[in-house]
């Protein structure tokens, strides 16, 4: 049997630098999770609203350009039209992910 020396190190000493190192993870994975489960629905809702507003920005310059001004039956029709080709182009990407095209 080995005998332990006096001053050499066992499996059940504890140095201040691990038990430091312990508790900085323990507060990374509780930041990671308040993350995760508390602002990431909010930054997911927050993105969706900018993506609405991106593509209304877009829209609106695009239909202006051509005279059709916001409110007008015109626009509309254009805006639809938009949203069509919007449409058409998500689902040839998720073709083209699934390997169909």
């Amino acid at each position: 049997m080995s005998q332990l020396r006096a001053g050499s190190a066992s499996s059940t000493d504890r140095s201040p630098s691990s038990l430091a190192f312990a508790v900085l993870i323990a507060a990374m994975l509780a930041c990671g999770l308040y993350a995760v489960f508390v602002t990431g629905p909010a930054m997911r809702a927050d993105a969706g609203e900018r993506l609405s507003q991106a593509i209304a920005d877009e829209t609106k310059a695009f239909c202006e350009q051509f005279g059709m001004r916001a409110g007008s039956a015109d626009f509309r029709r254009c805006s639809d039209e938009l949203a069509a080709i919007r449409q058409k182009q998500t689902e040839r990407d998720r073709a083209a992910d699934q390997g169909i095209l």
